[in-house]
């Protein structure tokens, strides 16, 4: 994986109203795949754009959200209040998300206290 590279895990669009799930993860549990479609479906049905959950190289799921220019429907606001509520939300699934790349994409050891 170069420097700047970002793997995907999952996205929704309310434009296209598609959810992607990255095929390289489809050894996740149905119930945590499913979890994750919901999230993203519901952001992107309650304030528009694009959402997309994603790895840095270093392993760290990253919530970025995107929207076109000419979309004057897209809520800003309720964009910034929904990633902060998911974040809290959901923190033991994206902790264990991010402890499943690490180990399975990155090829680090569990660290065992």
């Amino acid at each position: 994986m170069d420097m700047y590279d970002e793997i995907v895990l999952c996205a929704a669009s309310s434009y296209e109203r598609k959810f992607y799930l990255n095929p390289e993860f489809d050894a996740l549990p149905e119930s945590i795949r499913q979890e994750l479609q919901v999230m993203c479906v519901m952001y992107t049905e309650d304030v528009g754009g694009i959402l997309m959950v994603v790895f840095d190289e270093d392993g760290n799921l990253e919530l970025k959200v995107d929207h076109k220019e000419d979309d004057f429907i897209f809520d800003e606001i309720g964009s910034v209040l929904k990633i902060k509520e998911m974040q809290q939300n959901r923190r033991e699934l994206f902790e264990s998300l991010e402890l499943f790349f690490k180990v399975f994409y990155l090829g680090e050891g569990m660290e065992i206290d």
